[in-house]
Order: C-alpha cells, then structure tokens, then sequence
C-alpha cells in the first residue's frame, strides 16, 4: 500500500519520498479545477512513459508508450470526459506528450472512473516535478529517480490511499 500523506510524504514499504500535491492540499474533492488533491484509496490504471526520454525504466506493470496524438479529457461537456483521447480535439485536454518533461512517466489513479461523473474531476495522476515547491492541480508529483524506484517495485493489486 502507498501512502499519501498531506504533508506531502510518498512512503511504500522501504520508500519514503517528498512529493508535490494539489495547491489546495488534500481533501474531498469537489470539482473539476478545484486544485484539491482527492483523499481516498486507488487503484493504478495505466503507466504511460515517454519512450525517447526514459530509457531504464522497468516495472511488474504493463508500461505504455505515450504518442504525440495522445491526450486526457478534462471536459466535462464531452462524452470522453475524464478518459484517455485522441488529439486534435475540440474538447478541452491536457496533452499527454509534452515539451516540460512533467508527463515522461504518468501513472493513471482510477479516480472518477466507474462511474464517470461530469465535472466531478479528472485525471489524478501520479507525474514528474522537477521542483517539489511547485504546487499541482489536484495530481501528486515525484522527482524522476523517485518515481523510477517507486515504478519498479509496485504491483498490479498496490493500493494507493491518499490522506
């Protein structure tokens, strides 16, 4: 089980690492935008990686490539709200192929997921921050040799609980 602590502390077995968290702190999450990194307890979904940046990366779960024409809904009018799409789109995105390195490895929490509720929020990721001092929207970022050391050891059945 991973834990998430408001003080901003990752611990997984032997781990401990200093993460970033959404500027509004951890707590129920209201809304879409709502900067609130959501307390509960998820499930990994996905490990996308940027493959012409990350080079050694190994891990027990199914790893997956993130391509230019990839992004992730985050709007609330579309059918594809909250889920994995293809770019160019209409709807408003976050582009997963991008140029900050924030998204070079992005694990996909199953929050908001089944069901799908609009406007509820979207996309709690676990990514990379070059700077822990940065705040996120609602996501927690890890340093890239942090996330590496994380990625290797986690299961497919690991928890994560975010308090």
């Amino acid at each position: 089980m991973i834990i998430i602590n408001k003080s901003g502390y990752l611990k997984y077995q032997d781990l401990k690492f200093r993460c970033a968290l959404g500027r509004a702190g951890i707590s129920k999450k209201m809304t879409e935008g709502d900067n609130i990194t959501p307390k509960g307890i998820y499930k990994i979904v996905k490990i996308y990686y940027r493959e012409d940046r990350i080079r050694n990366i190994t891990s027990k779960l199914k790893l997956m490539k993130i391509k230019n024409n990839m992004g992730w809904c985050d709007d609330p009018s579309s059918k594809k709200y909250n889920q994995l799409i293809k770019l160019p789109t209409k709807y408003h995105h976050e582009k997963l192929y991008r140029t900050d390195k924030l998204y070079d490895i992005v694990l996909i929490l199953n929050y908001n997921m089944n069901p799908i509720v609009k406007g509820k929020g979207s996309a709690i990721f676990l990514h990379l921050t070059k700077n822990l001092k940065n705040k996120t929207g609602g996501c927690v970022a890890l340093r890239k040799e942090d996330m590496l050391e994380l990625i290797k050891k986690i299961k497919k059945n690991t928890k994560i609980v975010i308090n």
